[in-house]
């Protein structure tokens, strides 16, 4: 057996040297016809990708481009416009982040800036926070903090941190939002500001926006004089954001090398972009993705590194991923339903975890491990030649081994280190992975209905709470049947209630009753 694995090992091994990177399908179930098989629709899918990056429209709901591969190499933009853009977007967060780390642009109160505080959701905070979680370093030259929910526990613990810290006067605020109008950015945005001019601060002169060109946040912060705004273009999506100005320019303000995740990413792409098979790791990962889940999403995808600084890299690939590819409508309007469900953690953590049920539960995953070479730290023995990261390479082995001998199937990508480089490879592969699976299985990675729907849908919840608070500002005391009655919204009676026990909870309205589940107590103001 040991044998039969070690010459399928060899055999099937992609390596990318230059980046240093390897990955590792040997544990994967497939036929040795695959690729035969499966020849023309990864043909079709390399072919798609190319016409995307020569910039055909490859978002039809919404008659885009898609350029985030044009992000590391503006050359391949398909006007000299784009290229410029994106050449002087780049230009101009390097000489905004080196302006402020050497004191040219300072703080209101003089001084230079010492923390970032991130304003932002989805693509514009998961990237973010795992970029500044996998690359801090004692070297940091800004702290960085992020509000990325509407939680106002959550945004509260953030905004009094910086306070407690006394940095709030040297505190930078970015705030990314495309349109401006994203309810939970917005919410923090004035949350913050609220904040702030509790404390004899302003938002506006310590601010800066990453946003669409005339977009409502575009028009904010040149109203009121923020300190610089850059460009957010509709032909970059949300989740492919990282490598434009969304994800580059907090990470050059903490101090990372946005040079070198860019270049990581540029090589990722020129191994990516070839169209023979064995030498391409995202044709691969496609490929084991439809095998794995006969290209329907049978199977769960599991993530899991082996390094404390990928923690948040699951979270991250969880919109990429299955923002990307949870689709009702494939690109002819037929109904598939299709997806790829991700979840994850960090190893070896998760051992204690799920990988128990991993071997001898359902088998309903495959798993990709991320095995990083470096220990990153210095090597400090806890037993006799033994260190720490030896424990930590044993386990991500010896539970492969187990996964493999109980049948569960396994990919294992590789890396040298955790660096500014290998991120941005990460980021390329896994975007490249998706957009040629989406091809392979036909349906359009680039747009997400079902969020839009989702927001439409709490804004309807927002307008009804208008109606149920306006119909009490007389005072009247009324049941949950007698508001939705007067409101004539009887088939919304669920949701008057959640409404009613939500507001009560927090003491904006009154009840005659505490007890939140008496459904005959009585509302008012």
């Amino acid at each position: 057996m040991s044998t039969l694995l070690w010459d399928r090992y060899r055999k099937h091994l992609c390596v990318c040297r230059d980046i240093e990177l390897a990955l590792d399908i040997s544990r994967m179930k497939f036929s040795d016809d695959f690729f035969d098989v499966m020849n023309d629709k990864i043909s079709k899918a390399l072919a798609d990708m190319q016409s995307l990056e020569s910039g055909t429209i490859a978002n039809p709901d919404e008659n885009r481009m898609v350029g985030h591969y044009w992000l590391r190499a503006p050359k391949l933009a398909p006007t000299p416009e784009l290229q410029t853009a994106i050449t002087e977007t780049l230009n101009s967060i390097k000489a905004f982040a080196s302006d402020v780390h050497q004191g040219k642009i300072l703080a209101p109160n003089g001084q230079k800036y010492t923390d970032l505080l991130v304003i932002g959701i989805g693509g514009s905070a998961l990237g973010p926070q795992w970029i500044a979680s996998a690359l801090s370093s004692p070297a940091d030259k800004m702290r960085v903090h992020f509000l990325d929910n509407t939680d106002p526990e959550g945004i509260s613990d953030t905004l009094e941190k910086l306070a407690k810290n006394h940095v709030l006067e040297t505190t930078l605020v970015v705030v990314i939002s495309k349109s401006g109008s994203t309810p939970e950015t917005r919410n923090g945005m004035i949350s913050a500001d609220l904040f702030l001019q509790s404390h004899g601060l302003k938002l506006a002169n310590r601010a800066v926006a990453i946003t669409g060109s005339g977009s409502k946040l575009d028009k904010i912060a040149h109203e009121e004089g923020w300190v610089k705004t850059f460009p957010m273009w509709d032909w970059v999506g949300g989740r492919t954001s990282e490598l434009s100005a969304v994800g580059l320019l907090p990470a050059a303000l903490q101090g990372i090398n946005i040079d070198d995740m860019l270049a990581g990413a540029a090589a990722c792409d020129i191994h990516t972009r070839s169209k023979k098979i064995t030498e391409n790791p995202a044709a691969l990962m496609a490929l084991m993705w439809f095998a794995a889940t006969d290209g329907k999403g049978k199977k769960d995808l599991v993530i899991l590194p082996y390094k404390d600084k990928l923690l948040l890299f699951s979270r991250y690939l969880q919109q990429l991923i299955m923002e990307s590819l949870g689709k009702a409508l494939d690109l002819d309007g037929t109904a598939v339903h299709q997806g790829l469900t991700v979840y994850g953690n960090k190893g070896s953590t998760d051992q204690h975890a799920y990988v128990q049920q991993l071997r001898d539960g359902i088998d309903n995953f495959f798993i990709t491990f991320v095995d990083v070479l470096e220990y990153g730290a210095a090597a400090i023995e806890v037993d006799k030649d033994i260190t720490p990261g030896d424990y930590l390479h044993g386990f991500l082995q010896g539970t492969r081994r187990a996964l493999t001998e109980s049948g569960r199937q396994s990919m294992t990508i590789t890396v040298g280190r955790v660096d500014a480089k290998t991120i941005g490879a990460l980021i390329a592969l896994f975007e490249r992975t998706v957009g040629l699976y989406a091809s392979m299985i036909h349906i359009n990675a680039y747009h997400q209905p079902g969020v839009e729907a989702g927001k439409k849908a709490a804004s309807n919840v927002l307008a009804l709470q208008n109606k149920c608070l306006e119909l009490l500002s007389d005072h009247k005391p009324r049941t949950i049947d007698e508001i939705a009655a007067a409101l004539k919204l009887e088939d919304e009676i669920e949701m008057i209630a959640s409404i009613m026990t939500y507001l009560q909870a927090n003491h904006r309205i009154q009840s005659d009753v505490a007890d939140y589940y008496d459904f005959s107590r009585k509302f008012h103001l």
